[in-house]
């Protein structure tokens, strides 16, 4: 079994207490850290709560709180042989992964604004600006990202992209009125800045 299929069993086991429940807190500590699955999902319910109420009121979205939450306890699981009791306890340790993993996703969160951000500039940017702009804007997740969206927006902001056209020149050439470029850029832009925020742009697990 994988380390992530032990840690979604564990964050979908009964709330009724198995023997684990009534562990304290070092004998709870030292089982897991010897890989006890069962103690997995007592160390998830004694201390899901504490985890997920710092992702969340760091992050403030209930969806990443809820994802940090469960990359907490996968990345503890793997990681429960750097865990040393006479360093402190097991809840100290996690709440340090949980201040990792929120950076983490903290981090994702900027990653994507910028690369939103680029994009939005790239449509008002001429050839000059190629370079630099190239420079901030990750062309194959875009590529990738611009291949989800709706034909019209894939098109306007796939012209924008990689052709340096500006939204006049793309109604010139594609015979749409001005104000429908404008408006599939922006329902393109919104959507993308959407897809990149559901794919995410940086690594989850450890």
């Amino acid at each position: 079994m994988t380390a992530h299929q032990v840690t979604e069993r564990a964050l979908d086991v009964p709330r009724w207490a198995p023997a684990e429940e009534h562990l304290a807190d070092e004998e709870l500590a030292a089982q897991f850290a010897a890989g006890d699955e069962a103690c997995l999902a007592a160390v998830y319910r004694r201390w899901g709560a504490l985890v997920y109420s710092l992702a969340q009121r760091s992050l403030g979205d209930v969806r990443e709180a809820e994802d940090v939450t469960q990359t907490v306890f996968l990345a503890a699981w793997r990681g429960r042989a750097g865990f040393a009791p006479e360093r402190g306890a097991l809840g100290a340790w996690l709440v340090g992964i949980t201040r990792r993993k929120v950076a983490d996703a903290l981090s994702a969160r900027t990653r994507r604004a910028e690369l939103v951000a680029a994009a939005g500039a790239r449509m008002s940017v001429g050839p000059a600006d190629h370079d630099s702009q190239a420079a901030v804007l990750d062309r194959v997740l875009l590529g990738h990202e611009l291949a989800r969206l709706p034909a019209a927006q894939r098109r306007v902001l796939t012209l924008a992209f990689y052709d340096d056209l500006t939204q006049t020149q793309i109604a010139e050439l594609t015979g749409w009125p001005l104000g429908t470029v404008k408006s599939h850029a922006r329902r393109g832009l919104h959507r993308l800045s959407r897809c990149l925020q559901d794919d995410g742009v940086s690594g989850r697990e450890e």
